[in-house]
């Protein structure tokens, strides 16, 4: 117990502690003539050496260089652009390099340009003087300030927009002694320090505040400092006097003079979320001090030049040999190893030390444990406790204890013992000094499993994501799927034969569920290597795809191959119309004849689009008789009748060419019929195009123009049964009976001459009707008599005859009013033909 408190400093009412990180892998020689900065939850380190602008050697180029937190080198390049101003890490682990002229260039972390952008067309007169980078959940911003005393804030790298905040009154006067950024709850304002007074600056006003709680005596303020999630400032005065509050400045949480009236070179918060202790971390050339809200302090000498970087549970400290971490020791870790301490978690760990002994004390622990039903407390402190130290020894010690004590437990979950052993497992593989991030538990809790694995990926750190994957059971596509993913798109940018590459991708990745080949394969592309991003579509199971790819490589035959393979017509179409905005007239007809699907559907999207392009492509092929189809089709296009012969004509050709005889013919007698409309448009002054030849008659016996409608019958060889009824139905439909009954008489019907009666009844003329029933041939008597109404006459002629079908014809025009006597005489005579 008193080994693992060794090191532990009190401050109020909690303890701190330094913990050793890493011995630094670099050789620097120190970081007095660096810009540095260092990526928070663990992340990498970048140096900018000989970056100073007052000092800047112009014959020697600045030299850029990026480690991981154990000083393993990731990158390193000559600079060589413009001055630096500052330089900082995003959230997602980029540099961002803002130079005096307002460019803000970003890398990746092994050092690859990824882009830029400005700050505003202004810099151009007013450069940038001092630039400060801030984090939110999700995104990183950049504040800058110029030589003219003005702000401009981009709240978010990927939006990129540029918002020139409103200038503070006197500030060219008096100047500007220190500021910072607040960004919280989707809002960003600067605090800024002008002599004694403290300006708040938002995108619409600039307000002046007072701070409470500070001595009036302050004249200046020297330094400042926001905490890690904006919530608390810390304000360092001319007097030496460090005050501690919220960041909006209404609450005051504590003051500590230090009696120092230097600036510090940084000034940082160290505080745990949930904490208390309000406490800030601040350093000079030889001292680094903690204070707190109270008059004690802690204090380190040094020797080595620091960097401070905050985190969200502590502080680290970069020197050039060692990395540090220094943070409040967690209440659970000061229960159990505080010396004397009589908590649950001390005592079951008192008691698993025993039972290695093999001594009796162990069973008078658990009983002091188990009298006050604290035993499943003390197993939750070993665990929790367990995922705050760094140390591998201390964390088996704990859990070892944690299962001692549950091994007594009935109805104690594993599940988070479990979890525990799972993610401390994960974190010492990646605290190692080869991958050198060195996330605390807190840490990673925030920062998510998933990010962790991006952050692996991000340094080509495929195997270990991989297995921290499968020791997680993380979900395929999010774990296993998506690091082989962008192992395969590292894998297509190495020099290495196109064949070994897309041989060892499939090799690796299979069939694996989550992965799009046609992904690896734009990346091949965007690499300069078409052949290879082809090999890979080969994999792709997926047409829909593969073809966007091979649209976008121009590789529009092996597109339409895959469309017509996949089945989906409207892939097909999307090629179909690529090929025909890139190719001639001529080779896209020649090429659609070789795949008769999309060719098919060609013609069917011309039939309702391109009325022009499906003749061309008729032409094209020969194919006289779709030609001649389109002719006849474009023919009810046109309103004359003169364009109209001529489209009717061009068909006939076309159909005689295909030697279709018959509808040759057909349009033939077609084009007579409209020759023959015309004329007659033209003798009566009426409307007869566009009739069919059958209407075309009728309508003359109609007019009474019997002359051309006798000699449409007789040009046309209209059957001599439809003329007839054509000729009946007119004179019916006109009343003229007269002339109907002379009709009847000129010569024998072709249609019989129930057709007579029938028009008739239609017209309700029965009288009419009745003269034509005598001349209606036997078999049809019947229904003649029923259609003008003499049942009777009707049943006499079909018990005459006995026809079944006549009987039951009468029968079922009986009612409730017809003669009983004729319906049993209907009965009786079914009744013998049915005998019969």
């Amino acid at each position: 117990m008193v080994f693992m408190t060794a090191n532990w400093h009190p401050l109020g009412d909690a303890f701190y502690r330094k913990t050793d990180l890493y011995e630094m892998g670099w050789n620097i020689g120190g970081l007095r003539d660096c810009l540095i900065a260092a990526a928070p939850y663990g992340g990498p380190i970048a140096l900018l050496k000989g970056s100073q602008r007052s000092e800047r050697s112009h014959s020697v180029r600045p030299v850029m260089e990026m480690y991981t937190s154990s000083g393993v080198p990731l990158a390193s390049f000559l600079w060589k652009s413009g001055i630096v101003v500052d330089i900082g890490w995003t959230v997602s682990d980029y540099l961002l390099c803002i130079q005096e002229d307002g460019t803000v260039l970003i890398y990746d972390i092994l050092g690859n340009y990824c882009r830029h952008f400005n700050m505003g067309s202004e810099l151009s007169q007013n450069s940038v003087t001092e630039a400060k980078i801030f984090h939110s959940a999700y995104r990183t911003g950049v504040a800058i300030l110029t030589k003219a005393y003005r702000f401009s804030v981009v709240t978010n790298i990927e939006d990129q927009k540029i918002w020139r905040l409103p200038d503070v009154p006197g500030l060219q006067t008096s100047g500007l002694s220190c500021w910072t950024v607040i960004s919280q709850d989707r809002q960003t304002k600067l605090v800024l320090a002008s002599g004694r007074n403290i300006y708040v600056l938002d995108s619409d006003s600039c307000t002046s505040v007072t701070v409470p709680g500070l001595d009036p005596d302050i004249s200046s303020y020297l330094h400042m400092s926001a905490s890690f999630n904006y919530k608390y400032l810390a304000l360092y005065t001319n007097t030496g006097c460090i005050w501690m509050g919220t960041s909006n400045l209404k609450e005051k949480l504590g003051e500590f003079d230090c009696k120092f009236h230097a600036p510090p070179k940084q000034m940082v918060w160290c505080r745990r979320p949930r904490s208390q202790q309000p406490s800030v971390v601040l350093m000079w050339d030889s001292l680094l001090l903690v204070a707190g809200k109270s008059n004690e302090s802690i204090q380190y000498n040094l020797d080595d030049e620091l960097y401070l970087v905050p985190e969200l549970d502590g502080v680290r400290i970069i020197g050039s040999k060692s990395h540090e971490f220094l943070h409040e020791v967690p209440a659970t870790c000061e229960e159990i190893f505080k010396i004397a301490s009589m908590a649950p978690g001390a005592l079951l760990l008192e008691a698993h030390k025993e039972y290695k002994k093999e001594s009796q004390k162990a069973d008078e622990y658990l009983r002091e444990i188990k009298d006050q039903n604290l035993l499943p407390t003390a197993v939750e402190q070993c665990i929790e406790a367990a995922g705050f130290e760094y140390e591998p020894e201390t964390q088996k010690m704990l859990l070892r204890a944690a299962s001692f004590g549950k091994s007594f437990l009935s109805n104690f979950s594993p599940e988070r013992f479990v979890t525990m052993c799972r993610e401390l497992r994960v974190l010492n593989a990646v605290r190692d000094y080869t991958v050198g991030m060195p996330l605390t538990y807190v840490q990673f809790r925030q920062l998510t499993v998933q990010v962790l694995i991006d952050r692996l990926v991000f340094r080509r750190l495929y195997p270990l994501a991989i297995e921290i994957c499968k020791h997680l059971k993380i979900r395929e596509f999010q774990g296993v799927s998506h690091v082989l993913k962008h192992w395969a798109c590292f894998k297509v940018q190495q020099k290495e034969p196109d064949e070994d590459i897309a041989h060892a991708i499939n090799q690796k990745l299979g069939d694996t569920a989550g992965i799009s080949y046609s992904e690896i394969a734009a990346k091949a592309y965007e690499c300069g290597r078409p052949e290879l991003a082809i090999m890979l579509l080969d994999f792709e199971p997926q047409s829909g795809e593969q073809v966007p790819l091979l649209l976008k490589m121009k590789r529009g035959q092996l597109a339409l191959n895959k469309a017509i393979e996949s089945g989906d017509t409207d892939l097909v179409y999307t090629v179909v119309m690529y090929l025909k905005n890139e190719m001639n007239r001529r080779d896209f007809f020649l090429t659609l004849r070789k795949h008769p699907v999309a060719l098919s559907l060609y013609r069917q999207f011309c039939k309702h689009q391109e009325q022009d392009t499906l003749k061309d492509l008729y032409n094209q092929e020969d194919d006289h008789q779709e030609l001649a189809n389109f002719y006849v089709q474009e023919s009810y296009q046109e309103a004359k009748v003169e364009v109209r012969v001529a489209e009717l004509q061009k068909a006939v050709d076309e159909y005689s060419k295909a030697r279709n005889e018959f509808a040759a013919k057909a349009t033939e007698e077609q084009i007579k019929l409209l020759k023959f409309q015309r004329k007659l448009q033209d003798e009566t002054d009426k409307p007869y195009v566009d009739r069919s030849l059958h209407d075309t008659v009728y309508s003359l016996l109609l007019e009474g123009s019997h002359r051309h409608a006798e000699q449409l019958y007789k040009d046309f060889k209209i059957p001599d049964k439809r003329y007839w009824w054509l000729k009946i139905s007119a004179l019916a439909e006109k009343n003229d009976w007269e002339e109907l009954e002379k009709f009847s008489k000129s010569k024998k019907s072709p249609i019989g001459y129930l057709a007579f009666v029938e028009v008739c009844v239609k017209h309700q003329n029965k009288y009419e009707a009745k003269k034509y029933v005598s001349k209606v041939t036997p078999e049809l008597k019947v229904k003649a008599h029923l259609l003008v109404g003499e049942v009777e006459q009707a049943a006499d002629i079909a018990i005459e005859r006995k026809n079944e079908n006549d009987l039951n014809l009468v029968l079922s025009r009986c009612n409730q009013s017809t003669d009983r006597s004729l319906v049993e005489r209907l009965n009786k005579a079914r009744s013998g033909a049915n005998k019969k």
